[in-house]
């Protein structure tokens, strides 16, 4: 029988790969190999090809399969990592795990820093950094002290057992000491020798009851130790609120607004994508920052300053759409972020980022509404409140030796600004307000009783009141040099004020004032006035402000804007308008009104002048005056009653107080003393001058002893040496002159009916 094989090069061709088997002889058939009879069959050799493809391509498919199954294995698995780390639960545990992890990191760091000089290295690289060589050498002298403390600490320790051995026997031996004696002093008293070990009983049974004490708490503060200490590491680093951005993405706590620190990290990367050509050659090239002044908390945000890589200046990033980017990629609104120049330190970046919301969040109570025993004193350099910053602190409006220039788009929040001005300066009696309103509105109209002057129109008429103004303010200023040079003073100062009308301080404002300052008869006049006023009236009690919804080179002259010491900018429409405002260059230093949204920030403004900062983001107390609620009027009766009680009036400017009035020096001791008999020379002085300063100030004793000793009042010496005024003379002498002074008129009457 002749048996066929599959031929290995035929199945080659046909493309499967074919075990060749041995060749076997006819004779072979039937020897001891227990062989299937079927297998020995002939088979056709295509079906035996066709075969052998199949069982190829099956096992070559066996990988590819393999490998489909991985992949979508793989894909199911990242789609449920991905929904078990979004899920809430799962980062409410990680967090708090987060928060332990980080408190260790934090106590282990504190351990740290207390026991080595890493604060100080840190502080002396800061200090080099930023050239301050002076601070390196302190911070250099403390670290070398750190260190030698340390070391005696340490040498302490290694002595410590030996005291503690030490302390030990002392305090053994002592007791023993103390005990015996109360024992032999039990003894005594009681007559029993057993009463000497009474003593020594009592304590070895305090000591085992502190033992049993100790021995059934022991176990459970162990125990517990490590509960409170994981709580304690959980506290710190959740005030930390130092975590992964996955677990950063929602506010801890109350899930509201993400916030991310802009720690040196984060603003390294919002600068890196701020797709500016030479800042992404910097990075490219290894630029290194440099931090001047490291992330630390500044109010309600944060604070930075960074020397920027050649090729970068501060009005690149702060300005324009750079700066709206900044602020995306710090997750900020454009108002959150003020990055700026500071002169003097020209080529570095002073940034400040707000939390996030901080400056949309509402504004308390205007303070003197809050406060209704507050009091204003115009010469305070504290100022009245007027708005509150964007670190949450009060900014106040200093009045003395200050002028201000107000503006913005209508509808911002410029009237709130001078409204909160003169709502305070008012409440000084001693203050007087005018205001001239180159339009017809109602703005002041509530304050007029308190108001010396209230002018409104944009015609001739009105502008013609505000020019005549500006002479008579150029002409009082020479009126209150020639006073302050015959008091002998360099400066308007409250006593002076209180001592002569003539020098009130005056508080003068012009609304609309680029309606006078354009007026095509009297806009020139008025400019050159007001910036002669502005240059001169600094130490004479005089402030002045101006408020436009037009700062433009045409409307405001420069002069007016370089001599103003504060300024204050609503939102405004372009860069000429915020130079107009805060002077030439501030929009190039990045300190721009242009951000501010007159929709949605009405009521903010960025501030010069207010602080030693370079600038101030502030929103202003709203103070109502709706009919409704009306919170002006209160104000402006509290206003007039301390007007009424000082004896003034607005408008009241005369002369003097009293001294143009002759004082009768008895009758003035005499209220001076009141019903006291006996009285200090130096404290009826001190009534006189307090009652009539024009005229007491600055009495001695010995003038008051010389003016009364002509009148036969003679102030005597006590016996503990001080010199008084004697009541009983006083009226002595009060009644010898009424005597006189009625036998004179008895006399005049007799000559007259002769």
């Amino acid at each position: 029988m002749t048996e066929t094989y599959p031929n290995p090069e035929q199945d080659a061709v046909a493309g499967a790969t074919v075990l060749a088997f041995p060749n076997r002889a006819a004779d072979t058939v039937g020897d001891d190999l227990d062989v299937p009879g079927w297998l020995n069959q002939p088979q056709p050799d295509n079906a035996t090809a066709a075969t052998v493809d199949k069982s190829a391509a099956s096992k070559a498919a066996l990988p590819v399969q393999a490998i489909r199954n991985a992949r979508t294995t793989y894909r199911q698995a990242k789609t449920v990592l991905r929904w078990l780390l979004a899920h809430r639960a799962t980062k409410f545990g990680a967090r708090q795990a987060a928060f332990i992890l980080a408190g260790v990191r934090i106590g282990l760091r504190r351990a740290w820093e207390s026991r080595t000089t890493t604060t100080h290295q840190a502080q002396i690289r800061a200090a080099a950094a930023a050239g301050d060589h002076e601070s390196a050498l302190e911070w250099e002298a403390r670290a070398s002290k750190f260190r030698t403390e340390r070391h005696a600490r340490r040498m302490e320790l290694l002595r410590l057992p030996l005291h503690i051995a030490a302390g030990i026997a002392h305090g053994i031996i002592a007791a023993v000491l103390v005990l015996s004696v109360i024992g032999i002093a039990m003894w005594w008293k009681t007559d029993h020798i057993g009463a000497v070990t009474t003593p020594f009983t009592a304590t070895f049974n305090v000591l085992c009851a502190i033992g049993a004490f100790v021995k059934a708490t022991w176990r459970p503060t162990l125990e517990a130790l490590p509960v409170l200490a994981t709580a304690a590491a959980w506290a710190a680093g959740r005030n930390a609120r130092d975590l992964p951005a996955w677990l950063s993405a929602a506010e801890i706590g109350d899930g509201s607004t993400p916030q991310v620190v802009p720690d040196e990290g984060a603003i390294l990367e919002a600068l890196r994508n701020l797709n500016l050509g030479p800042m992404n050659k910097a990075f490219k090239a290894g630029w290194r920052p440099q931090w001047v002044s490291p992330t630390t908390r500044s109010g309600n945000g944060y604070h930075t300053q960074l020397r920027l890589p050649q090729g970068v200046t501060v009005e690149m990033i702060g300005t324009g759409k750079t700066k709206k980017v900044l602020a995306h990629n710090l997750l900020r609104a454009p108002i959150e972020v003020w990055p700026t120049e500071i002169a003097g330190k020209e080529g570095i970046l002073d940034l400040w980022v707000a939390d996030s919301g901080s400056l949309t969040a509402k504004v308390p109570p205007y303070p003197l509404i809050e406060d209704a025993g507050a009091t204003v004193d115009y010469f305070d350099k504290r100022g009245v409140p007027v708005a509150i910053s964007q670190r949450g602190e009060i900014v106040r409006a200093p009045l003395m030796a200050k002028n201000y220039m107000v503006g913005g788009i209508m509808g911002t929040g410029k009237s709130s600004f001078t409204r909160n001005l003169l709502c305070g300066a008012m409440q000084d009696p001693l203050v007087d307000i005018g205001v001239y309103v180159m339009a017809f509105n109602a703005d002041y109209d509530l304050m007029q009783p308190r108001l010396s002057v209230l002018v409104k129109g944009d015609e001739d008429e009105q502008a013609l009141a505000a020019l005549n103004e500006l002479r008579w303010l150029k002409d009082e200023v020479t009126r209150r040099g020639k006073l302050l040079e015959k008091y002998g003073e360099t400066a308007v100062t409250r006593k002076l004020a209180m001592r002569d009308k003539r020098l009130r301080p005056l508080v003068r404002v012009f609304d609309e004032c680029h309606e006078l300052f354009e007026h095509k008869k009297h806009g020139e006049e008025a400019a050159d006035l007001a910036i002669k006023v502005l240059k001169k009236a600094r130490k004479c009690a005089m402030t002045l402000v101006f408020v436009t919804v037009s700062p433009t080179a045409n409307s405001i002259p420069k002069d007016v804007t370089r001599n103003t010491s504060n300024r204050v900018a609503f939102a405004v429409g372009d860069h000429v308008a915020n130079d107009g405002l805060l002077g030439t260059g501030k929009h190039k230093a990045g300190i721009t009104a242009t951000t501010l949204n007159p929709a949605t920030d009405i009521g903010t403004a960025l501030t010069i002048g207010f602080s030693p900062n370079a600038f101030e983001l502030v929103r202003m107390f709203f103070i109502s005056a709706d009919d409704g609620n009306d919170q002006v009027t209160p104000l402006v009766t509290r206003a007039m009653k301390g007007l009424d009680k000082a004896g003034l009036a607005p408008g009241d400017t005369a002369e003097q107080v009293d001294g143009d009035q002759a004082r009768d020096l008895l009758d003035d001791v005499a209220a001076a003393m009141g019903t006291e008999a006996l009285v200090k020379s130096s404290v009826v002085i001190s009534r006189l001058a307090d009652a009539h300063p024009s005229e007491y100030e600055g009495w001695s004793q010995q003038r008051l002893g010389e003016e009364l000793k002509q009148h036969g009042v003679i102030p005597r010496k006590t016996k503990d040496g001080t010199m008084h005024v004697d009541r009983r003379q006083v009226d002595a002498a009060l009644a010898d002159r009424a005597e006189t002074t009625g036998e004179a008129a008895e006399d005049d009457s007799e000559d007259g009916e002769i």
